[in-house]
């Protein structure tokens, strides 16, 4: 439950207003049936409230998703100045690893690697090394 409490907040958060959301709509759509001296019916209160609800979450919801969870994507997690960041970072400090000491720094990279579950190898520095190997 406190791994995802903040999922489940916000599931309820959303659950508690779209109820509210279509329960006060009811009374608004009773309201406006009683003006015009009809009775309300479900069926026509339902097309109406999905109505509003979908125009509320294309402009609203989706329009935030979209802004929060893309660009946190795409802008991070998927663009190459991120990725390029986190490689050099990574080289450089193996590099200093190394300058340590040739076999002891490589046993230190190696058991960080195995402690933090490293996939995917070494990051290279992309020119000849300033140091001697």
């Amino acid at each position: 439950m406190k791994r995802y409490g903040y999922a489940w907040i916000t599931l309820a958060f959303f659950t508690v207003s779209i109820v509210l959301h279509w329960l006060f709509g009811w009374f608004a759509f009773v309201d406006e049936a009683r003006e015009h001296g009809q009775a309300a019916q479900v069926t026509p209160y339902l097309m109406e409230m999905a109505r509003d609800t979908f125009e509320n979450w294309q402009s609203e919801f989706l329009q935030l998703l979209w802004q929060v969870v893309g660009l946190a994507y795409f802008l991070y997690v998927g663009s190459p100045s991120s990725k390029e960041n986190d490689d050099r970072t990574e080289a450089k400090l193996d590099a200093l690893l190394e300058l340590v000491g040739k076999e002891r720094g490589l046993a230190l990279i190696a058991q960080i690697d195995q402690r933090h579950e490293r996939h995917g190898g070494h990051a290279s520095i992309h020119v000849d090394p300033p140091y001697a190997r």
